[in-house]
């Protein structure tokens, strides 16, 4: 309130007690004997435009959640959110299919779940209404902050847009589909951010004007920034970047004097774990936090080098920081990289790779994965295997049936997506091991690979229900090969260009 924004501060606060005080939010009542009101506190925010600019500024006022009892005043907390995979997937089919996708977002989403449990929460500072200093408020419908808010909200959303003929996605619970006479339409949900999805103008138009009459809602048009991605479509298709989100998190960690890398791994170096004092390990685990958010969301080609310095958060060293200082320099260098998706090949294809004994100190193998539709990357992982293997073929076949399990939730979630549930086909994976191959279509059980055995027995049954089918692929044409080990400037620009990453034209 001292600063020289407090006009639009104070002009936030009278927009979110408008919208509490209109969704009926509360009623004022005396504590009954033996409850205990908890607090609540306002929060304030500057909300930007991926280029920077100011978009909004945001006053929210939040319950002291942390102060609710479990079994008194909350039991069930959870709440789903649409998978990154799923999101990317759907702009992949809105690049093949030619799909409008627009962007709604909820006002005050969390407000509109309904209670069950008596809550009292003390009035807020600024609106306590004389004469009635002494009473509380009995919450009515959810708040900011509460432990079930999330939960509430979901559950008050999934039976409205249920009730207007869409229906569940079968492994995503956040997405929704709906078939007419004349046009398909999808929504997808990531708590108050929602795309819409479909064919034709007219589901987008009929599926804003039942949103609208059921919530309150901003209807952002076109989609741009989802989740902090920014949007492009092109003659092409979509593509998305996260340029502004990496020019954020390399100014963060300036201090490291970051300078330009063209791998995001030294292949030289061999990290190891740290058994001296930790450096800045606080900051160690927020510089982790910043990069897997690139890695999850478009930046497959860092998902390695990711994976391997995560893995040394609780004790990092010198040598550590060096390795973050190497990542951050290879975005800064390949900042403006987009992932871009187009109209072929409109079928999912899987690569699968290990790198033997790749951790030092354990023993233990890699496993890494990707799977492309449209041209780009739709999912990818570089993960540390949980048991020992014996050999190369071992290590490539536990990562063969980790892809194998990846490939067949896609399959699974592209089957009920009406614009591709009658041409989804065997995904077909692609492994630079022929002893793997030989193996996963071998009926024979051999003893001395018994600790792999139900790995073994799940690719096999995969392939024979027709969810799977694997090919040959060389070395040098795997693009699973960047997420088991550091590779050269020339192979990591391949691999990424495999991926869909590239410049945008």
């Amino acid at each position: 309130m001292a600063s020289r924004d407090v006009a639009f501060w104070k002009e936030a606060i009278n927009d979110e007690m408008d919208s509490i005080m209109s969704n009926q939010t509360w009623e004022l009542v005396d504590l009954p004997p033996g409850s205990k009101p908890i607090g609540c506190k306002w929060v304030f925010r500057r909300k930007y435009h991926t280029d920077g600019m100011i978009q909004t500024f945001k006053a929210r006022l939040v319950a002291k959640g942390f102060k609710q009892r479990e079994g008194i005043d909350y039991f069930d907390t959870y709440a789903p959110v649409a998978r990154t995979t799923s999101i990317r997937i759907l702009f992949a089919l809105a690049s093949i299919h030619n799909l409008f996708v627009h962007q709604m977002d909820v006002k005050t989403a969390f407000l509109n779940g309904d209670l069950n449990e008596e809550v009292y929460m003390e009035q807020s500072e600024g609106f306590v209404l004389l004469g009635n200093e002494n009473k509380v408020c009995k919450l009515v419908k959810s708040l900011y902050g509460l432990k079930q808010a999330p939960k509430q909200w979901h559950e008050k959303f999934d039976h409205a847009i249920l009730s207007d003929g869409f229906r569940h996605n079968n492994v995503d619970k956040c997405l929704y589909s709906k078939t007419c006479d004349d046009y398909m339409v999808i929504v997808c949900l990531y708590v108050d951010d929602m795309l819409i999805l479909s064919d034709d103008m007219k589901g987008i138009i009929e599926t804003k004007r039942f949103l609208s009459t059921t919530f309150k809602m901003k209807d952002l048009g076109e989609v741009d920034t989802i989740l902090g991605i920014k949007v492009k479509r092109n003659s092409g298709g979509y593509a998305l970047n996260q340029t502004h989100y990496i020019e954020k998190v390399v100014s963060k960690f300036s201090h490291l004097k970051i300078k330009d890398a063209n791998t995001p791994f030294d292949s030289s170096i061999k990290l190891e774990k740290n058994d001296g004092r930790s450096v800045a390990q606080l900051e160690y685990a927020s510089a982790i936090g910043s990069l897997m958010y690139a890695a999850q969301c478009t930046r497959a080609d860092i998902s390695f080098a990711v994976s391997k310095l995560s893995r040394f958060t609780s004790n990092p060293s010198v040598e550590h920081w060096k390795a973050i200082g190497r990542v951050l320099g290879y975005l800064k260098n390949t900042k403006e990289l987009s992932l871009q998706y187009s109209k072929f090949p409109a079928i999912i294809e899987g690569y699968s790779d290990a790198s033997w004994i790749s951790s030092v100190g354990d023993n233990l193998s890699t496993t890494g994965w990707v799977f492309t539709l449209g041209g780009g990357a739709v999912s990818w992982g570089s993960k540390k295997q949980t048991c020992i293997s014996h050999s190369t073929m071992e290590a490539e076949f536990i990562a063969l049936s980790a892809t194998g399990k990846e490939a067949e939730w896609l399959r699974d979630l592209m089957m009920d997506i009406p614009f591709t549930a009658n041409n989804v086909s065997t995904v077909s994976i692609h492994c630079d091991s022929q002893a793997t191959l030989a193996r996963a279509y071998s009926g024979v059980y051999n003893g001395k690979s018994r600790h792999i055995s139900i790995r073994h027995e799940y690719v096999r049954q995969l392939i024979q229900n027709g969810i799977i089918s694997i090919s040959f692929v060389r070395s040098s044409g795997n693009l699973a090969d960047p997420f088991t080990k550091p590779l050269t400037r020339d192979l990591v620009r391949i691999t990424s260009r495999g991926m869909g990453l590239k410049l945008l034209k």
